[in-house]
């Protein structure tokens, strides 16, 4: 009986221990996402849950190939839809994504592929309908069967401290080439970057690791 008892006082303890552990891990290391539109196709499927690197170190340190996760950089996005769940399950789902327990949903994140960083003159097209940075022609196994690497003609260098950004399914994506009228003529800022994806961790024959690919190679 007093076993019991102890397991019953040690259980609230036990589950703010866990929400705590589960909060440093989403706000320092890892955060996971849920995928809502078919941008990234065939990359990442919709309703995939990736798992999105946050460590500094690395999720900082961004390059050609790598696909981010960013904060909507200037209205990218239509306004949210309110929710119509019962209040209390609304807030609890809040709650359970806040400490990282539920996959983001993406509500006001973007998830794109890195094509130009800081520096790079990223332009389309060539004679061959590639995509070329620094004069280079872009190999883009990544692209959606189907589609071109773009059907918009563009002429950019990639500013300090901003990125420009595709999606795989080139066709479905309103990427850095559909706001080249905004704030930031387009490019994403590194500094609303809140990650790197580098898995696939459901559905369960989707699950995969996701390696960065430098089409200039």
């Amino acid at each position: 009986m007093s076993r019991k008892g102890s397991v019953l006082r040690e259980f609230p303890i036990l589950v703010v221990v866990a929400l705590l552990v589960s909060l440093i891990i989403k706000t320092f290391f890892v955060q996971f996402f849920y995928i809502p539109s078919g941008s990234m196709e065939t990359t990442l499927e919709i309703k995939d849950r990736v798992a999105v690197n946050k460590v500094p170190f690395l999720s900082h340190t961004i390059h050609r190939g790598d696909i981010i996760v960013f904060h909507d950089p200037d209205h990218w996005l239509a306004d949210p839809v309110p929710s119509t769940e019962p209040y209390i399950i609304a807030k609890l789902k809040e709650g359970l994504i806040a400490v990282g327990v539920l996959p983001n949903p993406a509500k006001q994140h973007l998830v794109k592929r890195v094509i130009g960083v800081a520096g790079d003159h990223v332009v389309c097209c060539d004679n061959n309908k590639r995509i070329t940075v620094n004069g280079i022609p872009l190999n883009e196994p990544y692209i959606y069967k189907g589609d071109n690497p773009s059907d918009m003609n563009f002429d950019v260098v990639v500013p300090a401290g901003k990125l420009w950004v595709m999606g795989d399914h080139r066709g479905a994506s309103a990427d850095s080439r559909y706001h080249l009228d905004d704030i930031n003529k387009g490019f994403v800022p590194v500094s609303t970057v809140v990650g790197r994806v580098v898995a696939v961790i459901w559905p369960a024959n989707h699950a995969k690791i996701i390696h960065p690919i430098n089409a200039m190679k």
